[in-house]
């Protein structure tokens, strides 16, 4: 009896021939080539009774063809004489640039161990982008050498709230638990270097001006209030405490950044720029000042002056700026990539402002909401995205015209980790509904549900091997 074929993302064309390949070793055994008659990220792998060959158009192709044929091989069956590797044509390669996925390490520290398994699944699902959210209100996760306190004050908070946050909830239980961590700059690498190894790129996001009280816990005098000592936020939710706008504090942000660029070698580096009150801005004189000498109408202005000081830095080092859309907002830099979070019509937006665009609708592709029954289910921030509804995710929105659609240059996943204070509460929420994402990322056919869910049965044990949780598919 043979074995079901269950590739996941599914290939663009896979077509099953007559025969099999017996041989001792498949993986071994198989041909692979760089060639020069494919683009760039095509792929084609071609077993018959005589042998296996795997093309690439580049290295980076070929590592998918590596990464698909290794899901073939599950379909192999042991005869005499070794292996009997199914007859295949596969020809494929990615609709997207930018196949991401991002992980908060911010809310609930993660030991990097399991970020390298999370590299390995990304890896696995041919995905390409591993975003790291390395700063919030409620930690700072980044070894910065000309600023220590920024890991041996904001890196740790004494405990942290219980139970699920409310909107307006001024009351809050406490674990009395502290919680923290952080990377050094050698770990940083480590998974910076193993995540090349396979193809994928680390995007580091150090969140500003908004959503930074751990950072001035550390050093008071980044924020408007200088005089109060603040410590790292023990709740969720959106903080006022946002950075000044003083000259000095643009400097602290600009050496904060040539730091994390000697750590981070690839093309984009993320400054946030999300949910940043302007409440303090409009009380301070300092502030205040500051949007007079600029010449600014509204306080609200100041965000994009701010991101546009810092962001001098990337462009110094040939570094391209990525920001959340509401960025869009702010007068940013015309070539920032923007990540379209708050739904499909942010897309469109940023898109037709002429900025390239990455997919990543809170509607469709959080994997901190609810996949089941909220009675049974853990902890989510809230909303309900099951499995199927990742798996029929849409990612160019309606009403683009060619050339806009063009500026769509990928979409990525996010896991904010609020409510996971642990490597196996994230695997539970992540998977699969990451697996279904990676056939959207990829381009694959949308096919039946029902087909997909083949495939993905067999799959699961490919997470299994990596040593990540799940949820059992119901």
């Amino acid at each position: 009896m043979s074995v079901p074929i269950a590739i996941v993302p599914a290939p663009r064309e896979l077509v099953v021939e007559e025969g099999r390949w017996i041989t001792a070793d498949p993986a071994a055994d198989a041909v692979r080539t760089v060639v020069e008659n494919l683009p760039d990220t095509e792929y084609r792998i071609d077993v018959t009774p005589d042998g296996a060959r795997l093309s690439g158009g580049s290295d980076e192709a070929l590592r998918y063809a590596e990464s698909t044929y290794r899901q073939l091989l599950d379909s192999a069956e042991q005869v005499d004489g070794g292996l009997a590797v199914p007859a295949v044509r596969i020809a494929d390669a990615p609709r997207f640039g930018w196949r991401g996925m991002m992980l908060d390490v911010a809310r609930h520290f993660m030991p990097k161990e399991f970020v390298l398994r999370i590299v390995d699944a990304i890896a696995l699902h041919r995905m390409n982008v591993l975003h790291l959210h390395l700063t919030d209100d409620q930690g700072w996760r980044v070894q910065i050498d000309a600023y220590p306190k920024l890991t041996e004050v904001g890196a740790w908070r004494p405990e942290t709230m219980v139970g699920k946050m409310s909107h307006g909830q001024t009351e809050f239980s406490y674990d009395g638990t502290p919680h923290g961590g952080f990377y050094t700059k050698d770990e940083l690498r480590e998974i910076v270097a193993y995540a090349a190894e396979r193809g994928i790129t680390v995007v580091p996001e150090i969140d500003l001006p908004g959503h930074m009280q751990a950072a001035i816990a550390a050093y008071p005098e980044l924020g408007n209030h200088p005089d109060r000592q603040l410590g790292v936020r023990q709740y969720w939710g959106i903080s006022d405490d946002v950075l000044n706008v003083n000259d000095e504090t643009v400097e602290f942000v600009r050496t904060v950044l040539r730091e994390v660029l000697d750590i981070f070698p690839g093309p984009y580096i993320h400054l946030g720029g999300d949910e940043c009150p302007d409440v303090q801005w409009r009380e301070s004189e300092a502030a205040q000042a500051k949007q007079a000498e600029l010449g600014l109408t509204d306080a609200s202005q100041l965000q994009g002056w701010f991101t546009a000081q810092v962001a001098a830095v990337l462009t110094e080092d040939g570094r391209r700026l990525v920001g959340w859309d509401e960025m869009v907002e702010t007068d940013c830099p015309k070539d920032a990539v923007i990540m379209a979070w708050r739904g499909p019509d942010r897309g469109e937006v940023a898109a037709k402002a002429g900025h390239d665009v990455v997919m990543a609708p809170n509607q469709s592709v959080y994997f901190d909401y609810y996949q089941g029954d909220p009675a049974t289910e853990p902890l989510a921030i809230g909303h309900f995205t099951p499995l199927e509804k990742v798996y029929d995710f849409e990612v160019i929105p309606p009403g683009l015209t060619a050339e806009e659609q063009a500026r769509i240059v990928g979409t990525q996943c996010q896991i904010w980790t609020e409510y996971m204070e642990d490597p196996d509460r994230v695997g539970y929420m992540l998977f699969p509904r990451l697996c279904a994402f990676s056939e959207r990322a990829w381009g694959s056919e949308k096919t039946s549900y029902d087909e997909f869910i083949g495939r993905l049965r067999p799959h699961l044990t490919r997470l299994e091997a990596l040593g990540l949780s799940y949820r059992p598919l119901d």
